[in-house]
């Protein structure tokens, strides 16, 4: 493990400016530097990166992050090679955690991130132990260099094979990371056994889940995923992102498949940009996510009904997170191959030929609406607008949607103005306006502007405050978790200080955290506007406390009270004359 305290000097002393201009040549913008963004294809810079902020962030697609982060998004580095990186740079050593051997050794339960991880290295020393298991993978077209690329390993046969393997087999650590199951007599046994293991990534590359197939396919399931976990949500997460990032950047398009097999037998012949959804059908999350990367998206399913059934499930998830300019498109292979067959049967370039012919999310939607529709009565007509009217209410692309009214206002035979007489829609000319790059004071929340003001300069935090910030909202955990991570690095920049908010705060919080830090106005009076802002927090926090103890007074006899709650007392008696 690398010491927090590293990270936090490493962040503090590199400069993201000569980070980033080494792999993409920045310009001056003001007190900013700007470029097209490297995430995604566009002709206008809305990549920028601040030198005082020490992070970037792209008003186009949402890319943002630290040092670290922009050298694991662009270079796909995981975690801790950017760390090492960036060391390099700064001609730093990366020190690793030791135990203090004076000390008696303790039997120190792990987090679910290091216990995962040493699932991860103990599922791959198997994989070379088993015959049986290399032999399917080698029957399965995949060489040893992609199992090592994919750190693909096999969990033996046997119920408590990793009790072998942890100190700490009874630990909830264990449980909690899906690794084991435990009956109703309270037995505990392995999760995973006699499978090809998957592990999954997240954006760092850390190992937060797995994937197993079975090798008899007389078993089932036929894959089996880690059940959701602190780390791991199954709506949010992609099978092979991590890896594909780059090539997805370089191809221009991303490829979901179904099954880690398609990713894994995929990036064996060269289609490196591939991504699969994990058990489950494609969500808005997903969508998000790869828009970050690209502004193509190619969905790939089987040809069967299950493939198309999915198919129609991942469009319909789609629709709410469609974006003008974004093209989403379904390609569906005949129906005895799936992606790893036909890639195997076929090759390289069949399979991208074969991707061109992919058909547009509003061409196919309007397939799957009148394929079993001959709209030739009027009452055929009537189903197929009953049957869009639901799907067109999803779509908030602006430009997308009008086009698509339209035609299913041609193909019921009658005028757009006529079908929105008939169907309720949402108003395209009421959309949200994107927001300015330059924020407003009054778009940002008391708690928020608090919490900005203290990012920007953490010596600005005060112990005393500690004492007043309470309750148990998301916005009382983001001021005191700001205060204490800025009163533990008084001279931390803003980049190494959000990397310390990471551990205490969920990601959107952070997302949203980043992109008013990266909006807010550097020529503001920190120091003036904390104080602004900490004066009606006080405010607000001893307000709320004196309503509590208001409550708590009506409920109690004079001799029951505490010496704060007579105090109260006393003073709104002295403000009343009483």
């Amino acid at each position: 493990m690398i010491p927090e305290s590293f990270i936090q000097e490493l962040l503090n002393r590199v400069d993201i400016v000569d980070v980033v201009d080494k792999n993409v040549p920045l310009k001056k913008a003001g007190a900013n530097y700007s470029a097209c963004c490297p995430f995604h294809n566009e002709k206008s810079p809305s990549f920028t990166v601040s030198p005082t902020k020490q992070f970037y962030h792209c008003f186009g697609c949402g890319a943002h992050g630290t040092a670290i982060g922009f050298l694991m998004e662009y270079q796909g580095l995981s975690f801790v090679e950017a760390v090492h990186e960036l060391a390099k740079m700064v001609g730093m050593i990366v020190p690793q955690e030791t135990r203090d051997i004076s000390k008696p050794a303790q039997k120190v339960v792990p987090g679910l991130l290091e216990t995962l991880q040493q699932a991860a290295n103990y599922y791959k020393g198997e994989l070379k132990k088993s015959p049986r298991a290399i032999d399917y993978l080698k029957g399965r077209g995949l060489s040893g260099q992609v199992a090592a690329r994919f750190q693909i390993g096999y969990a033996p046969q046997g119920w408590q094979n990793l009790q072998g393997v942890f100190d700490h087999y009874d630990s909830e650590v264990l449980q909690t990371a899906g690794l084991v199951v435990e009956n109703e007599q309270g037995r505990r046994y392995d999760r995973f056994r006699d499978r090809i293991m998957f592990p999954i990534h997240d954006q760092k590359g850390q190992v937060i889940g797995f994937g197993g197939r079975v090798i008899d396919p007389e078993d089932t399931p036929k894959y089996y995923n880690s059940p959701e976990t602190p780390l791991f949500q199954k709506g949010h997460e992609l099978y092979g992102l991590f890896l594909a990032r780059r090539a997805i950047r370089d191809a221009g398009r991303a490829l979901v498949v179904e099954g880690y097999m398609d990713v894994v037998a995929l990036a064996q012949y060269g289609i490196e940009y591939a991504v699969a959804a994990l058990g489950t059908a494609t969500t808005p999350y997903h969508i998000t996510k790869l828009m970050r990367q690209t502004d193509e998206i190619v969905f790939c399913f089987d040809g069967d009904a299950a493939g198309r059934n999915a198919a129609w499930r991942a469009a319909m998830n789609a629709l709410p997170a469609l974006t003008d300019g974004l093209q989403l498109r379904f390609l569906f292979l005949p129906s005895e191959h799936d992606p790893d067959s036909y890639v195997r049967e076929f090759g390289k370039e069949a399979f991208e030929a074969a991707m061109k012919t992919a058909l547009p999310l509003s061409q196919y939607v309007i397939q799957n609406l009148s394929s079993d529709n001959p709209l030739q009565s009027q009452e055929d007509k009537v189903r197929f607008l009953n049957e869009a009217e639901p799907i067109l209410k999803q779509i908030q692309a602006p430009r997308l949607a009008l086009l698509l009214r339209k035609r299913i206002a041609e193909l019921s035979g009658i005028s757009l103005d006529e079908m929105r007489s008939m169907v309720r829609l949402p108003d395209l000319n009421q959309r949200p306006q994107r927001s300015a790059p330059r924020q407003s004071r009054t778009t940002v929340s008391l708690h928020r502007r608090f919490a900005l003001m203290l990012l920007m300069q953490a010596s600005l935090a005060r112990e005393e405050d500690m004492q007043w910030i309470q309750g148990d909202g998301d916005d009382d955990l983001m001021v005191r978790m700001t205060m204490e991570v800025a009163l533990l690095n008084p001279q931390s920049n803003p980049a190494a200080l959000l990397h310390q908010l990471e551990k205490h705060l969920d990601d959107r919080l952070l997302r949203e955290i980043q992109r008013e830090l990266h909006l807010l106005d550097e020529t503001l009076d920190f120091g003036l506007e904390f104080e602004g802002a900490r004066k009606q927090l006080r405010d607000i926090y001893t307000q709320r406390r004196q309503s509590r103890l208001l409550d708590s007074i009506k409920e109690k006899s004079l001799s029951q009270l505490t010496e704060e709650e007579r105090a109260l007392l006393k003073s709104m008696n002295t403000r009343t004359g009483g």
